[in-house]
């Protein structure tokens, strides 16, 4: 991307507001619900998928999963997580309940009393895990991909994020730079869509409220592990059954992670990437892809 342009996108975060108008300009619909007013995009027939997607980068993490999924013969739904994409900027804590609140809300809505697979990448793991820890009926199997939530060595930035009035700070005057640069750094194998990544995720950061959600996910989720990891001890002792994916390179949620992963949920299945980075869900689609149907087949042959 020309210097040029990557500068106005850096200047354009935060600038708008999320106004009907604007929310007009974009694909997708959007429902209000009781925790706030939710983007989201659902297509497709037959057994319902839910994909969510992690900290800071919205639903179009998903469109080569999304695409591959509807053309399997799938009904699949994405969505904003509150605070990010065009979903509402609600006020209070980001917390794991929260956005499992979200999670619950929008099943109800739009496929209510129908068990579906549920995907969480990075911090979508966090979510989905919290929603399977409270209504494990309703996922017919649970697949994270480079999940948050295991217990991590924080970097620095991390911590200083931490502490009040240094996170806000940081935040105000660095953190939309940091997050747009910071958002397609590990695409690895598919560099030739940077700009259009950069572009996808620039259209939302700009809207008012982004940077205080983010900061607010990163000190309430990110960096929580005391809520996060019993969520995923419990969805584990609730039997729903699980699919993981995780590269050897990612910077972002490290690999290591996997090892305590794999203690809370010893029968999962595991797919190492090797040498992929933390958003091959998007970088390396096919093979994504590829995963996910065998997985979904087993378990359709599983459930006859």
């Amino acid at each position: 991307m020309e210097k040029r342009r990557l500068k106005q996108l850096i200047a354009d975060i935060e600038k708008f507001e999320l106004t009907p108008e604007e929310k007009k300009k974009h694909q997708g619909s959007f429902i209000k619900l009781p925790c706030g007013e939710t983007h989201y995009e659902m297509k497709g027939e037959g057994e319902p998928v839910v994909l969510v997607h992690g900290y800071a980068t919205p639903y179009f993490i998903y469109d080569k999963v999304f695409a591959f999924l509807v053309s399997r013969g799938y009904k699949v739904i994405r969505y904003d997580l509150l605070g990010r994409g065009l979903s509402e900027r609600v006020a209070g804590d980001y917390t794991p309940d929260l956005f499992a609140r979200q999670l619950k809300e929008l099943v109800d809505a739009l496929i209510p009393g129908e068990k579906f697979y549920l995907f969480g990448t990075s911090m979508g793991g966090s979510v989905v895990t919290a929603y399977a820890a409270k209504y494990p009926q309703s996922v017919r199997k649970l697949f994270l991909l480079a999940p948050a939530g295991m217990e991590f060595k924080a970097p620095l930035y991390m911590k200083m994020a931490k502490k009040k009035g240094l996170g806000e700070l940081m935040f105000s005057l660095l953190g939309g730079k940091l997050l747009l640069n910071g958002s397609c750094s590990e695409l690895i194998y598919s560099p030739e869509q940077t700009d259009y990544y950069l572009e996808k995720f620039a259209e939302c950061a700009r809207y008012k409220g982004f940077l205080k959600a983010t900061l607010s996910s990163l000190r309430n989720t990110i960096l929580r592990p005391d809520i996060t990891v019993p969520n995923y001890i419990q969805t584990a002792k609730n039997g729903v059954p699980l699919c993981t994916i995780w590269g050897t390179a990612d910077k972002t949620m490290p690999y290591y992670q996997s090892e305590q992963l794999c203690r809370i949920f010893p029968d999962m299945h595991l797919y190492t990437f090797e040498n992929s980075g933390h958003i091959f869900v998007f970088d390396e689609g096919e093979r994504t892809c590829k995963v996910i149907l065998k997985e979904l087949q087993a378990a359709e042959c599983e459930a006859k």
